[in-house]
């Protein structure tokens, strides 16, 4: 799995923090972005996180790309519609490498990933069959695995990542998009720290809001 900060709104934090201001301000803005110094920006952040006024943070946004994942985690991940997405077509792309993802339960079982790799097989060829026989990608792809891997663009603000990082990095998440949320929550942590402080599953900053029990407390 490969996760890239392909871009993000400059200086995003101060952005997020102007909004703000401006909310409430009678000054210019050009003059509201010079009184914002570090420490106001993080206090008034702070304040809009505890607040629950977060409309502010929409405006900075963050792009990623993201390669080897598996359609399975890629499925999870559009459901999260406040979002823009590309995605490699299998429509039109030949899925010639065959590459999937394998889960570490079925990894550490020898007789379960020898089970995998040769249906995998079996599938791959039978899907290079189809299109040899002038099968269009778009009908073969019918019987390629869900762990095939797949290549994808996402962009989401910044409310909206609070919020995926909140469902996504819980451990009761599932294990695939776990690990690649909280690859991108390393990302954009280094160019809005303030933002993503307290970012991650509600456990980190509070009390569970789950009712069924957490992996933690077992």
């Amino acid at each position: 799995m490969k996760v890239e900060l392909l871009s993000y709104t400059p200086e995003p934090d101060r952005v997020v923090a102007i909004s703000a201001r401006l909310c409430y301000s009678k000054i210019g803005i050009s003059e509201l972005a010079e009184k914002l110094t570090d420490d106001k920006i993080k206090d008034l952040l702070k304040k809009l996180e505890s607040s629950g006024h977060l409309s502010p943070f929409e405006h900075a946004n963050f792009t990623f790309g993201i390669e080897g994942i598996s359609r399975v985690t890629s499925h999870q991940l559009v459901r999260h519609r406040i979002a823009s997405y590309s995605q490699q077509s299998q429509r039109y792309v030949k899925m010639s490498n065959g590459e999937i993802v394998i889960p570490p339960s079925i990894k550490k079982n020898s007789s379960a990933s020898e089970l995998v790799y040769n249906l995998n097989d079996m599938a791959m060829s039978v899907y290079n069959k189809l299109i040899q026989l002038g099968i269009p990608e778009e009908d073969a792809r019918y019987i390629l695995p869900q762990g095939i891997t797949t290549k994808i663009i996402v962009t989401m603000n910044a409310r909206e990542l609070l919020h995926f990082f909140n469902l996504r990095c819980c451990l009761r998440a599932q294990w695939e998009i776990r690990t690649m949320a909280n690859l991108m929550l390393r990302k954009v942590k280094e160019v809005a720290p303030i933002i993503f402080e307290k970012a991650g599953p509600s456990c980190f900053s509070g009390p569970c809001p789950e009712e069924g029990p957490c992996p933690l407390k077992k």
